[in-house]
């Protein structure tokens, strides 16, 4: 049934949002907010976009030809402002779900188009050759011949990795491929379904010194366990604050120098104005270190991590700094409340969950300042409710889209804790 019927708004997935005939709603990918649409439906709540009728003023003509396939971007028929500007109303809604009636008005940042430095790609060994990309929306791997979000530097790589990949017999017929865009150069990880041979190895080695690679490893498709090195040719780097760092293959890392710079920036802007060489900050989900080093310049850095790659590369990086960092799942075992307490800072960066446990225990402890660094406005909304309860005030609010044209979106929040009263004779 084709019908025609105007879009009041975009829903978490970038699509446009109608209101259906029995009522409900109608999910139409492609349309925006403003537009009269003909669309076909294809089931009670979703539909086909077949012509805009009357468009979008921020409707723009899509930078990529793969767009509507490859399933990377979603919002490339959205001007960037416009983007950026329903990012933050996202972010600010999930603040006042949790409470905060009106959160102060954001600092923004944008990462500009081929700034991206990681990705993750599915890789696919076919009748006709090797196809390697990302999934089409609920569908097959799209081969990346063009992307305008990732560094220039970074895809290159990937015309001579489909090549490496064809040629490889641990490549049976599914894998995936990690690469980070380090300081001394791309780091690559592969997972194969087949076993890594001797002549699998040697076309490895070749292909990192063909391309300046200085570290291939690998594991099992589908396997969490470490990473084995495959190939390294040269040392493996990262300046983290002016620290250098090993991550491990792998590692996350911030998608864009510069949206790094604006977290971090927000963060240091967030702390307490006077600390001193007795004050602690306590920084949860530390990584490799992306938020620690910064931080250190400040105060002495208390830096838990639980993942135990990245919990070494931050441990080996500390040595002769003031970070101090911990292994501990904070899942399984948080940090307590009476530690949290004494604590001048509490920095968290928790995965797109949420901080689950931990978080009570930060609200239990009621340290003088939180700063929270969300990567999902569900989690924060539900982790910050508490600390409303415990009457702390939002002093500062940035929204990051380092994600561009995709519907993810990043928020650094401070929370200040509410002053407590002076006991009498004092």
């Amino acid at each position: 049934m084709t019908i025609e019927t105007d879009i009041t708004q975009l829903g978490a997935d970038g699509d446009g949002i109608a209101h259906a005939p029995d009522g409900g709603r109608l999910f139409i990918p492609g349309a925006l907010p403003g537009e009269r649409v003909l669309a076909d439906m294809q089931d009670p709540r979703a539909a086909r976009l077949v012509r805009v009728l009357r468009p979008s003023p921020d409707r723009v003509d899509p930078p990529c030809p793969l767009f509507g396939l490859c399933g990377g971007c979603a919002l490339q028929h959205f001007a960037r402002p416009a983007t950026l500007a329903w990012k933050e109303a996202l972010v600010r809604h999930a603040l006042e779900r949790a409470g905060f009636a009106a959160p102060p008005a954001p600092a923004t940042h944008q990462s500009p188009p081929g700034s991206r430095r990681r990705i993750d790609l599915a890789v696919r060994r076919l009748p006709q050759g090797v196809s390697i990309g990302l999934h089409a929306r609920r569908g097959d791997v799209i081969d990346l011949t063009a992307c305008p979000v990732l560094d220039p530097a970074l895809f290159a790589l990937i015309a001579g990795l489909r090549g490496l990949m064809q040629s490889l017999g641990a490549l049976r017929r599914t894998g995936d491929a990690q690469v980070n865009l380090l300081d001394s150069g791309p780091d690559l990880l592969l997972a194969t379904d087949g076993p890594l041979a001797a002549a699998d190895r040697a076309k490895l080695a070749d292909f990192a010194r063909a391309h300046h690679v200085p570290r291939i490893a690998w594991r099992p498709a589908g396997s969490t366990q470490s990473p084995e090195t495959a190939s390294q040719t040269a040392p493996v780097r990262h300046d983290l604050s002016g620290v250098a760092v090993t991550p491990p293959p792998g590692a996350f890392l911030q998608p864009t120098r510069q949206g790094e710079a604006a977290i971090v920036a927000a963060i240091l802007a967030g702390l307490p104005r006077r600390l001193g060489r007795k004050d602690t900050i306590i920084e949860l989900y530390a990584g490799c270190g992306t938020l620690s080093f910064a931080l250190a310049r400040h105060a002495k850095v208390l830096a838990f991590e639980g993942h135990p790659d990245a919990y070494a590369a931050l441990h080996r990086a500390a040595a002769g700094t003031r970070v101090i960092a911990e292994r501990r799942d904070l899942n399984r075992q948080p940090v307590m409340a009476q530690h949290l307490a004494q604590a001048s800072a509490v920095v968290l960066d928790p995965p797109y969950a949420g901080a689950g446990a931990q978080m009570a225990q930060i609200i239990a402890g009621r340290p003088p300042c939180i700063i929270y660094v969300s990567c999902n406005p569900q989690a924060l909304a539900r982790d910050v409710a508490g600390l409303k309860e415990a009457g702390y005030t939002l002093d500062g609010l940035t929204v990051i889209d380092q994600f561009l044209w995709s519907t993810e979106t990043e928020a650094v929040c401070v929370f200040t804790a509410p002053r407590r009263p002076r006991r009498p004779g004092r």
